[in-house]
């Protein structure tokens, strides 16, 4: 079936172009009405995304409550348990970065060859047995070892879930799409750093066990219910590591691309500063405890919930290079706002400010780069857009942990609120070079 369309495309020029993306699925694209009450939204997704779209969405919302109860706390149970400098911490979440980072460069064609599917399932098991194995460990080698097997297969999950999202969703509702897949995960994020700060307060050995249970159980649900959906394009293609890393240099090519590779890289730093250190920042310094900083990431967790889709139907209007500069530029301010404050609100205004941001920023980012690249090398796009996680979550909290130690606490927000506006300077000189081509900024 083909279908016309106008208006603002995710590469941000103008488009009128037909195009054969709805035959992905047996559903035409539908237009929302002016007026639509709660209920009917929740018909209309239901009856606009497959099945399989909604075992993702609930499989994720059970898996990301489980993660969540251990991700804000980990630099605190880690650092409890070797009583180590922060910066030595924090090396520990570096390595599993580095690890993440190496991994993103096959994980796409690794998706591309044996499929969504199975990366999928792969990635949750390892993960939730990594989490089983940091309960008796007790040496920085072990936590070192387990970071570095988790950050190795962490990116199959990520790039096969995208994948399949852009595999199973036409190229016009792919923007909501992740939306909802991200509401999803931030129902997750609310509930789980709020219990799992009330578990933590009596035993960490019990919330990593659950969070590994979910991981796990996420993990079956996909092996049993879901349905590959790798293309046939890219099922033809075989190639070795030397081939596969020529396909990644054949993409930077894309000049435009890889600079908002770059600008997004520079978000994540800012980003992963504040997620890995904010708690241990404010449990040192200001005297909070687990149940109550795990409020602050639940905050961020209900705006998106409440406020992501309407943001993205907002946002899709605009050119989506101006949206990403706007957004970045909000966590720049967002993290370097962190030094000013002095207790629980402040950190909460920080956060909020730097939610607004990634309300803006990351559908954006995912909706552009599945629609940039070609069907056959979709895997290898979003591996790339997946390394810029790896890449800036490896420089962020090591180098908040050398401020801190090397200079004082403060030092951390301004290094990451100075990352922020860099990445910001980047696709704002996207969006500008882009208006000069004849779109609207």
């Amino acid at each position: 079936m083909l279908v016309r369309d106008t208006g603002w495309d995710t590469m941000g020029t103008l488009y009128s172009f037909h195009t054969k993306d709805s035959e992905i699925m047996d559903k035409p694209i539908r237009k929302y009405p002016v007026e639509i009450t709660i209920l009917g939204k929740l018909k209309h997704y239901l009856k606009t995304y497959p099945s399989q779209f909604w075992l993702l969405f609930w499989g994720m919302l059970v898996s990301t409550t489980g993660m969540s109860m251990v991700w804000p706390f980990l630099v605190i149970y880690i650092g409890a348990e070797l009583s180590l400098p922060l910066s030595v911490v924090t090396s520990l979440i570096t390595i599993n970065a580095v690890m993440s980072l190496l991994s993103s460069l096959i994980a796409g064609s690794i998706t591309d060859k044996i499929g969504r599917k199975w990366s999928m399932v792969i990635s949750l098991a390892v993960n939730g047995g990594a989490l089983v194995l940091m309960i008796p460990a007790h040496t920085y080698g072990q936590f070192a070892l387990i970071m570095a097997v988790r950050g190795t297969f962490q990116p199959l999950y990520s790039v096969g879930s995208d994948a399949m999202i852009a595999d199973l969703v036409p190229a016009g509702q792919r923007s909501e799409a992740y939306a909802l897949t991200r509401l999803s995960k931030n129902v997750g994020v609310a509930i789980g750093p709020a219990l799992g700060g009330i578990l933590a307060a009596t035993s960490y050995g019990i919330t990593f066990s659950i969070a590994a249970g979910a991981a796990v159980f996420f993990s079956l649900l996909i092996a049993v219910y879901a349905i590959e959906t790798l293309p046939d394009a890219a099922r033809k293609i075989q190639e070795n590591l030397r081939n596969n890393l020529k396909v990644y240099l054949d993409i930077f090519k894309d000049r435009v691309f890889f600079r908002f590779i770059l600008g997004f890289t520079l978000r994540q730093v800012a980003d992963s500063i504040l997620w890995v250190l904010l708690g241990a920042y404010a449990i040192d310094n200001y005297g909070l405890t687990e149940n109550i900083y795990g409020l602050i990431p639940t905050v961020n967790a209900v705006m998106v919930v409440f406020l992501q889709v309407f943001v993205t139907r907002k946002t899709t209007k605009y050119n989506p290079l101006s949206i990403m500069a706007l957004g970045t530029l909000l966590y720049g301010i967002g993290v370097g706002s962190v030094a000013l404050g002095s207790g629980f609100w402040g950190f909460l205004i920080s956060m909020v400010i730097v939610t607004i941001g990634e309300l803006m920023v990351i559908p954006t980012a995912s909706t552009y780069t599945a629609n940039r690249a070609p069907e056959n090398m979709r895997g290898r796009y979003m591996s790339l857009l997946a390394l810029t996680w790896g890449a800036g979550s490896m420089v962020g909290p090591l180098l908040g942990g050398f401020l801190n130690d090397s200079f004082n606490p403060a030092a951390i927000w301004y290094g990451g609120g100075t990352a922020g506006i860099l990445g910001a300077l980047i696709f704002l000189s996207l969006a500008l070079t882009t208006s000069k081509k004849g779109a609207r900024i």
